[in-house]
């Protein structure tokens, strides 16, 4: 119980502690530890990688499933039963319709034999238009949402705790600039040291994340090149499947 309560104190004694130094950061009153460039550099990199991939993934869904229903029931689907539900697309549909209207306007008829066989082809599109909607989910969208919930957030959890053992560090600095007392200097002396191991540590575990970041852009890459086959195999699989039924029906 003794151990929770001094917990308890030295946590909202350091929360106290970094307040104060935000505020005279603010105020112009105290002195701030700059990053080097390389670090500055690496962290715009990865806001920008954050920001695109997340626009890129949202985007990306947005083309293959253009119903913003669909989108939040295949989100939960993937949370919950870890896979999408196996609904009909909309080609689909149109092609059960075509078949359909077909059959009551008479198969032997001119108009209704073709009613039938272009809603078979619908059909056939519509199952084509599925297998490339999961290839891109699995070839593109799964792994940049994978990265965006493994490795970024673990790339800002690092990032917010190296800030707060930077304004750690900046406020020893500052005990020691208002130390009087020769016993005041030493103690904030040791505890200067002591932050400013901790903040090089912590820098360094976030600089190589950062530095990671380079791999995951190259794997991303990969993940990009995955997309534009499958998406060229769809269109030409598609242009095949309408160049037939068009060759058919001029007959």
């Amino acid at each position: 119980m003794d151990f929770n309560v001094k917990k308890l104190v030295g946590e909202a004694g350091t929360a106290i502690s970094r307040l104060v130094q935000l505020t005279e950061e603010k105020l112009g009153t105290s002195e701030r530890t700059e990053l080097d460039s390389h670090f500055e550099n690496l962290l715009e990199r990865s806001d920008a990688t954050k920001m695109w991939t997340e626009k890129l993934l949202k985007n990306t869904e947005a083309v293959l499933t253009p119903n913003p229903g669909y989108r939040v029931e295949d989100f939960l689907f993937e949370k919950i039963e870890k896979k999408r539900p196996n609904r009909l697309t909309n080609l689909e549909y149109l092609g059960l319709d075509m078949m359909e209207a077909g059959n009551v306007f008479g198969s032997s008829s001119p108009y209704g034999s073709a009613l039938i066989k272009v809603g078979q082809i619908e059909q056939k599109l519509g199952t084509t238009e599925r297998e490339y909607i999961g290839a891109v989910n699995q070839s593109y969208i799964m792994p940049l949402r994978k990265f965006l919930d493994g490795e970024m957030k673990t790339i800002m959890k690092e990032r917010s705790i190296l800030e707060n053992k930077r304004i750690d560090l900046d406020s020893c600095k500052n005990k020691l600039r208002k130390a009087r007392s020769i016993q005041g200097q030493q103690a904030a002396e040791r505890e200067l040291r002591l932050a400013q191991a901790e903040f090089d540590r912590q820098a360094e575990i976030t600089r190589l994340l950062l530095e990671g970041i380079s791999s995951s852009h190259a794997s991303h890459l990969r993940c990009l090149h995955e997309m534009v086959q499958a998406q060229a195999n769809y269109h030409a699989q598609c242009h095949t499947i309408m160049q037939s039924l068009a060759t058919e029906l001029a007959k």
